[in-house]
């Protein structure tokens, strides 16, 4: 069988809609008795002003018109079709118990006909006429579709081009700054200033370089996840011990922001089975982002949240906000939100798109809620908990 053949389609193709116009109820009848089979609905009118209405509600793959009939016949009916943009591409075929002379055919043709079929129908060449407008409409349909799917991708590479030219304009500036503090630092060092100064010195081209060690290593995990080859060391932990260690982590932001900070110590001991640098890196990456969106003064929380198969790490603060339209995208890779200051953020947009990857990694799901603009935000980690 041909390879658009309606018994040979996919359980995701719909049926293929033949559209059948006889004002006689028994044509229709006889009609359907031929062509029914699976893979094919057969959608059928008795009158012009009928088919007309299905036509502007169904997309069909040919239509079997009747040539005499009461009121509008199948030629004006035909010629109704061509003038309507929705439906001049489908095939007609004109079913005629009446003479074919030139003449009468020429009218059929004119007004849109493929084809005529004369009475008694041959079965035999109806099922064939039909199959091969089912298939051409079938051949159309998967053009349109890879068409769609190929103006899909060329869209998704063009965004994609986009995003990683502004990545890579904000990868420059990242790095250019903590570069150009360090190159000014070692200038000031090899000038006989005060210890004092030199101290202060060495203090500020230290933070640059743990700030630029932490761009570079957020880059390597994001590349590493990429290509499957972070493996997680899991072991039994102490929920407790992961966030003190991701609280000393974040502690300088959040010291340098004034913020104010509180911990909902967990009531009782959680265990998790996690990795223990990689979960602590979770907790430490969304303390930071809250310090950097929240203005100064704000307050942050986290909270452990018991449950009974699961433990919940809750991260909240008071600061910027999210809108509803970035909530679904503030985990995807290179999406920043303004700062406070409404200026451009810094980092590299990669900060919550690798929380988020790491917490798939380790079975469990992250979710993100704030009430828009200037009212905070909650960022929540779920994770299976271990007995």
């Amino acid at each position: 069988m041909p390879e658009g053949d309606p018994s040979h389609m996919t359980p995701h193709d719909s049926p293929i809609k033949v559209l059948l116009v006889d004002d006689l109820e028994e044509n229709l009848l006889a009609l359907e008795a031929l062509l029914q089979r699976e893979g094919i609905h057969l959608v059928k009118a008795t009158s012009g002003d009928q088919a007309l209405e299905l036509l502007l509600a169904e997309d069909v793959a040919l239509a079997l018109l009747d040539v005499q009939m009461p009121g509008m016949d199948g030629f004006q009916l035909a010629e109704f079709m061509r003038g309507n943009a929705r439906v001049r591409h489908v095939p007609i075929i004109f079913v005629t118990a009446g003479s074919a002379e030139q003449q009468r055919r020429f009218r059929g043709y004119e007004a849109g006909a493929v084809d005529f079929i004369q009475k008694p129908i041959e079965p035999d060449i109806l099922r064939m006429k039909t199959e091969i407008f089912v298939e051409l409409y079938q051949q159309r349909e998967r053009v349109r579709r890879q068409r769609d799917e190929l103006d899909a991708h060329a869209m998704a590479l063009k965004a994609a081009d986009q995003r990683k030219n502004e990545f890579l304009a904000v990868l420059g500036h990242e790095l250019r700054n903590p570069i150009m503090a360090l190159n000014a630092g070692l200038k000031l060092l090899e000038r006989a200033g005060e210890p004092g100064d030199a101290a202060s010195l060495r203090e500020r081209m230290a933070i640059q370089v743990f700030h630029l060690s932490r761009l570079v290593e957020d880059l390597l995990d994001v590349s590493r996840i990429d290509q499957g080859k972070i493996a997680l060391r899991l072991e039994r932990v102490l929920l407790k011990t992961v966030l003190d260690s991701a609280i000393d982590t974040s502690r300088p932001k959040i010291d340098a922001g004034g913020h104010v900070f509180t911990f909902e110590e967990p009531t009782e001991d959680l265990w998790v089975s996690a990795d223990f640098t990689r979960l602590s890196q979770i907790v430490s990456n969304l303390l930071t982002n809250a310090a950097k969106y929240t203005p100064s003064g704000g307050a942050i929380q986290l909270r452990a949240i018991a449950g009974p198969d699961y433990v919940e790490i809750a991260v909240s603060d008071n600061g910027v906000g999210i809108s509803e339209d970035m909530q679904g995208r503030v985990f995807d890779l290179y999406t920043q939100v303004n700062r406070p200051d409404n200026r451009p953020s810094e980092g590299l947009g990669i900060g919550l798109a690798l929380v988020r990857q790491l917490v798939d990694l380790h079975k469990g799901d992250i979710r993100v809620e704030s009430g828009g603009a200037g009212a905070g935000s909650c960022f929540t980690v779920r994770l299976p908990r271990s007995a």
